[in-house]
Formats: C-alpha cells, structure tokens, sequence
C-alpha cells in the first residue's frame, strides 16, 4: 500500500510541477540527484548521511554535521533536502561535501541511492520516515539515527489503522527525542530503543548568538533610548504593537518583518507616527538621530539584530503559528507573542520558565509591556530566565554524537 501511494504521489508531483514553480524545483532536484551523486562520490571515502526535510531541520542537524566534521575529518558528509525551502537556501552550505535533494522514496530509488553512497551511518533529523531507505538501511545493517524526533498522539504510528506503517520506525537503532512524552509514545508501540536527549537546536542558537555580526547602526539607533525588537512580524502584529509605541517617546522599534515587500514595508511606514528610516538605504549614523523606526528591509540579520533591544517580539503568532523564539531568547530577552504557540514546545516552555509572555490582543500587550518598562526589576528578571532557560537546555548535540560513536 505504501509503496502505491508514493507512485501515486510521484504522478501527482509530476503534473503539478507544470504549474508550481516550488514543486518544479523539488521534482527537477529529485531526479537531478543521481547524476550529482555519480559525479560527487568519492568510491574510496566513509560518507555519513544527513537528511533534513527543510530549512528548520537543517538548522538542528548543522551543529552535528559540524562537531562530526571538526572531530572526525576522515569521513565525508552527504547532506539532502526534501523541500527546496531548505535546499534552494543551503545547497552551497560549506559544512558538507556533497548536497542534493533525496530522490523519492521508490524501492529502485532507494537501491540506486544506496548503493552509491555506502553510508556508515545515517542521522535522519526530527521528522521524515521514508519506508524504503529505511528498510533497506536496516537490511544493510546500517545504524541509522532520529535526531531531536518529537511525537505526538495523533500521528499515524499511534492510530489503530497505522500500526502497519509502525513498524518502520523499528529500522532506526536509536531515537534522540526532545521530551519523555515522545518517550512514552514509542513504548506504547514496543519501541525502547528511545532516550530523551533535548533539541539540538539549542546549540545551534547558541552557536549563532557567539557568530552574531556587530551591527554600528543598530546599535547607534538605540542609544539613549530603550529598544523594542519585532522579529518576522505580520500585519496582525503591527497593528498591535506599532499603535503603543506611537504613543512611548522613550521607546524606539526594530521591526524586521516576515515578508519583505514594498506595500508591506510602506504600510509599515505609514502606521508609524514619526521618521521611520529602512536598514538598507542607511548612509550612516546622523540619519537615525530622529527616527522612531528602523525597518530591517533584508535577511539574515535579525539573529544579531535582538542583541541591541530590551524587549523581543516574536511573530506569527495571529496567523499560522509564532517563528522562532529562540533566537531572542538566547539574547536574555524576555519575549513576547500571540496565541498560536500551543505546538510550539519551546515557546510553551519559555512562557513557563517566566522569560515568555502570551498576548491575546492590544490590551494583553499594553498590561505586560507597563510590567517589563514599569515594574522595578521585572525586565531584567525575565530576561534572565528567558536566557537561563535556553542555556539549560543545551548540550544534546555532544549526547548524540557521542551516543553514536563521534
């Protein structure tokens, strides 16, 4: 039956592509593969196989493939995607030897695939359980690892009609996973081979605050003033947080929002009441000695940007679900954000640490924000425990490696 669908879903991807630029990508990188793969692998080289899903799991896999890499030289990494939203962003990542999408998982796929790579061990991260590779892995008696998995009740494996399709996950020799209720889970279904390591992603979020780039006008345009940075903000967000601070001349506002377009960024402009000055067309200092905003109009700053405010806020959290609340966290921040964060563990974690605060509404954030700038000792007390909770969280990278023999 599996096997069925995955050609059914071969077909479906195929004709879809002739209309979806991301799928035709994806469909044109799955059947590139094995041609990179013929030209890349080096026959007389030890390969160890990452495989990530996307651009999130990339992230908790990068400080393994990393460490492994610093210690243990002699081997080669093999790093592939399934979604071009993680290939497309790190296939000229420098910390693997060979990148490509995973051909889809066909039994030939899987045997040709395979049979190229000889891998010594495989390290398939937090999600992605694909029957075939799997099955021939264990057949091979390849160790294959599920780094920093997470598993919840209503996923397939804990269904009466899944307990079938169950039985892949018995191909995996150990399982890393983030909580001891993901622990429990496996045990229901007979699988012990499980222990509770954290998320590597706490290392890699502290790995990015130690890389984090000094940025002069982020941190000229907070000087005497208190700072209040809006990560991967939406619409619904602004609206509430961008009305207070018109309203607070001892606060200034780093918005860096999610989509960086110009009738989102001009619709910033216009909500706020006063000089609003955008990242990229900056000179040099003089020209933010009167704005009230600066507007981070381009990528991969907002890791460093956090470090130069005194409050966080985390978006999404009115729509599909908040982005990353590490990455503000880490900077002993206390970090605010909506109501969609219940599938967010570490969100929900951080609320109950003390260093997070959930907002429903404009009210919501104008109570907790007269705490964090009123209350004699709330904000750096909050930051504290933000920060304290990421720091006690790390440390699985080194568990993982060393439990599999790095």
């Amino acid at each position: 039956m599996y096997n069925i669908i995955i050609y059914a879903y071969l077909i479906g991807v195929a004709i879809y592509s002739r209309f979806n630029e991301k799928v035709r990508k994806m469909w044109r990188g799955e059947r590139d593969a094995f041609s990179v793969l013929k030209e890349k692998v080096d026959p007389k080289a030890q390969y160890v196989w990452f495989h990530a899903a996307s651009l999130g799991e990339f992230e908790q896999g990068r400080p393994l493939m990393e460490k492994m890499r610093a210690s243990h030289p002699e081997y080669k990494i093999l790093l592939t995607f399934f979604s071009p939203s993680g290939y497309e962003v790190r296939k000229n990542y420098e910390g693997a030897d060979i990148i490509c999408y995973l051909p889809l998982d066909t039994p030939l796929n899987a045997r040709r695939f395979l049979r190229l790579i000889r891998p010594v061990k495989a390290y398939f991260i937090k999600y992605e359980f694909w029957y075939n590779y799997l099955h021939i892995l264990k057949h091979r008696n390849v160790p294959v690892y599920s780094v920093s998995s997470i598993f919840r009740p209503g996923q397939i494996f804990f269904r009466w009609y899944g307990r079938q399709y169950a039985h892949v996950l018995k191909c995996f020799t150990h399982f890393f996973v983030q909580n001891a209720e993901s622990k429990q889970l496996l045990r229901t279904i007979g699988i012990e081979n499980a222990n509770v390591v954290g998320d590597t992603r706490f290392d890699r979020v502290l790995q990015i605050r130690d890389a984090a780039k000094d940025l002069p006008l982020a941190q000229a345009f907070g000087r005497d003033y208190k700072v209040f940075v809006a990560g991967s903000s939406w619409p619904p967000d602004e609206e509430i947080f961008i009305p207070y601070f018109n309203r607070q001349p001892e606060w200034r506002m780093i918005i860096a929002p999610h989509v960086i377009g110009e009738d989102h960024l001009a619709k910033i402009e216009r909500m706020v009441e006063g000089k609003c000055v955008r990242y990229t067309q900056l000179k040099d200092a003089a020209e933010l000695a009167d704005a009230r905003c600066l507007i981070i109009d381009c990528f991969g700053l907002l890791s460093s940007i956090y470090r130069y405010g005194q409050v966080a806020y985390v978006g999404g959290g009115f729509g599909v679900g908040i982005h990353n609340v590490l990455e503000a966290a880490v900077w002993n921040m206390p970090v605010v954000f909506g109501p969609n964060n219940k599938r967010f563990q570490e969100a929900r974690a951080l609320l109950k640490a003390q260093g997070g605060f959930e907002i429903n509404g404009a009210d919501d954030f104008g109570k907790i924000m007269s705490r964090l700038d009123g209350e004699d000792g709330f904000l750096g007390q909050a930051g504290d425990k933000a920060g304290a909770y990421v720091s006690g969280q790390s440390g699985a990278t080194d568990v993982v490696l060393a439990s599999t023999g790095f």
